[in-house]
């Protein structure tokens, strides 16, 4: 089990999408910094639909996201404490 996380902007960089290729169905994703913004578009909402999703509290205040982006099972809001515990209930780390 797998925590994939991604830095970078989907628009700008091909983070995602290289992590989508090599996605098992257990492992989970972290959208950190400007990677969250995908999260507010909806061929990105609907492609990430069937993955667990987490999004740093930190990330979306510094951005002014906090009611802009989707309501959503999949996507949990966590802080560093969480981060942490996140990388523990996995076997390994991959930064994209």
């Amino acid at each position: 089990m797998i925590l994939h996380h991604i830095q970078s902007s989907a628009t700008t960089d091909n983070a995602l999408n290289c992590c989508l290729r090599y996605i098992d169905d257990q492992d989970s994703i972290l959208l950190a910094d400007d990677a969250l913004n995908c999260l507010l578009n909806t061929q990105w909402q609907q492609r990430l639909t069937n993955y667990k999703l987490y999004v740093l509290i930190e990330d979306i205040e510094a951005r002014g996201l906090s009611h802009r982006l989707p309501q959503s099972a999949n996507i949990s809001i966590i802080d560093y404490d969480q981060f942490v515990l996140a990388t523990l209930q996995h076997t390994k780390v991959i930064t994209w």
